[in-house]
């Protein structure tokens, strides 16, 4: 059974930092290119970042580049998410995924796995 957990979520200031980390389990996690998604109300879910199975290349939303940055520990079965800089418009769910697939596919649909999702909130 694979499981994903995303933890690190909470309410941070505008300007503040929060690490997400989502620890993988029921699969071969050097396998997958891990992905994070966000949803805020009344929005479709969208990509963040995501990185390959090397941890070579990664993949940023124009609205997170130079913020963000996605690393892997696959010692540790995790994919974390460092979140700088951050605004109250990056306030949202945010979710682990994780594919099977080769190269970096920023559609959700093509995510086989996805953990429940940790709360961002930013106070302005």
């Amino acid at each position: 059974q694979v499981q994903l957990v995303e933890s690190g979520g909470g309410l941070v200031q505008t300007g503040g930092s929060l690490r997400l980390s989502c620890v993988a389990s029921g699969l071969t996690f050097s396998s997958y290119v891990m992905g994070w998604f966000r949803q805020a109300p009344g929005k479709k879910r969208e990509i963040v970042a995501a990185i390959t199975r090397t941890g070579l290349s990664t993949y940023y939303a124009d609205s997170v580049k130079g913020r963000f940055t996605i690393s892997r520990e696959d010692a540790k079965n995790t994919v974390y998410l460092q979140m700088n800089s951050l605004k109250p418009e990056d306030a949202a769910v945010y979710y682990c995924a994780a594919d099977d697939s080769k190269v970096i596919f920023a559609s959700e649909a093509q995510y086989d796995y996805w953990g429940q999702g940790t709360q961002v909130t930013v106070s302005s």
